[in-house]
């Protein structure tokens, strides 16, 4: 996968403009210099582009993060980011103004780059600047905003080599994201919580995509009283009923097992709890990313989605994929389906791991559990 990648060239200049290959002369040649780099706007996206920054800052380019807000705080856990900056805009919508705004207020400060969405308005902000390199995927329609562009790969690589790729650089098959959460911020944000470092383990049961990706949380709760230390239940507003449904009938029998922060703490503080907990329980989520990052052990749910495209990148993961069990009958032809609901209605993939399968998978990356 990673050799396509490599060798996805720039479309051919325009007449006139020398032909430069992809990540431009500077990125393939001079180096060095300031550079943006237009960020994903999902929280597992942002992780996973974590080994491009490292590979552009080791070859002298300072970095600059244009982020939504909740996801700068990931790339604020990147040392290699010098500066992170919170664009002011909402899920949808152009909002041409606010681009041409912020635009105007960084023009001239930057000489490339990187647009890591493939949408037209991710693009919009960096030409609007006048920044003279600006490299990028094809997507939407947006050939004259990009002056380096990448084809595509046909069918779903790798994310992190995708990522990657935009450096112009080969070797990508050993990239693994790496976070960097410092120890006064992890205790503040312990303290704040009224927890213990490694004293807990952390669920994170939601996952933004669509049911077909969410372990159920009857399975969760049946998981949750098996463990020998307390459980924080880690998600978005949206997502407290789910983590109240799994908290319920567990501290019914014991008070106190399960802790529900869905929708009560900030993303720094979800990011401490995930660096300093015993291990992660999660779906195919950016959370899930997240504890692959900080080396957290933890065991990966898998349903609709692979963990080929999307996997933990860490040597302290478990990954649960029924796709890939020999002895499971009948087989999961139909993964991955890449869908967010079951399109036949079964969902087998989620429903049939068990919480003594993944008590077994925490066993091997975390003992004693």
């Amino acid at each position: 996968m990673a050799t396509s990648l490599q060798a996805a060239a720039a479309e051919p200049a325009p007449p006139g403009r020398q032909r430069r290959p992809p990540g431009g002369e500077t990125a393939a040649g001079r180096h060095g210099g300031a550079s943006l780099i237009i960020a994903p706007q999902w929280i597992g996206d942002a992780v996973m582009t974590e080994p491009l920054i490292r590979r552009l800052a080791a070859r002298g380019e300072k970095l600059t993060v244009g982020a939504l807000p909740w996801v700068a705080p990931v790339y604020r856990a990147m040392p290699q980011v010098a500066e992170v900056i919170e664009f002011p805009f909402a899920h949808g919508g152009l909002q041409f103004r606010e681009r041409r705004a912020i635009a105007k207020r960084i023009q001239g400060q930057f000489e490339r780059a990187y647009v890591l969405p493939n949408s037209l308005k991710s693009a919009l902000l960096p030409f609007l600047a006048s920044i003279p390199e600006r490299i990028g995927y094809f997507g939407e329609a947006r050939v004259g905003l990009l002056t380096h562009r990448l084809k595509n790969p046909k069918n779903k690589p790798p994310m992190v080599a995708f990522y990657s790729a935009l450096s112009g650089e080969g070797g990508l098959d050993a990239d693994r994201p790496q976070l960097q959460m410092g120890e006064a911020d992890i205790d503040k944000s312990l303290s704040e919580l009224g927890v213990q470092r490694g004293g807990f383990y952390v669920f994170a049961p939601g996952a933004e995509y669509g049911p077909a990706k969410r372990w159920p949380a009857q399975h969760f709760s049946e998981l949750a009283a098996q463990l020998d230390k307390p459980v924080m239940l880690l998600g978005s507003g949206k997502e407290a009923a789910l983590c109240d449904e799994i908290a319920a009938p567990v501290n019914a029998a014991k008070a106190g097992q399960c802790i529900n922060f869905a929708g009560r703490t900030s993303l720094l503080q979800a990011l401490c709890l995930i660096a300093a907990s015993k291990a992660t329980i999660s779906n195919d989520s950016g959370l899930m990313h997240v504890a692959a990052a900080f080396g957290v052990p933890q065991v990966a749910i898998f349903g609709s989605s692979s963990p080929l495209h999307t996997p933990p990148l860490s040597g302290k993961a478990a990954v649960l994929w029924l796709k890939n069990d020999l002895t499971y009958q009948p087989p999961l032809d139909c993964a991955p389906c890449f869908e967010r609901e079951c399109p036949l209605g079964h969902t087998r993939c989620l429903n049939d791991i068990s919480a003594q399968r993944v008590l077994d998978g925490l066993q091997q990356v975390a003992p004693s559990t």
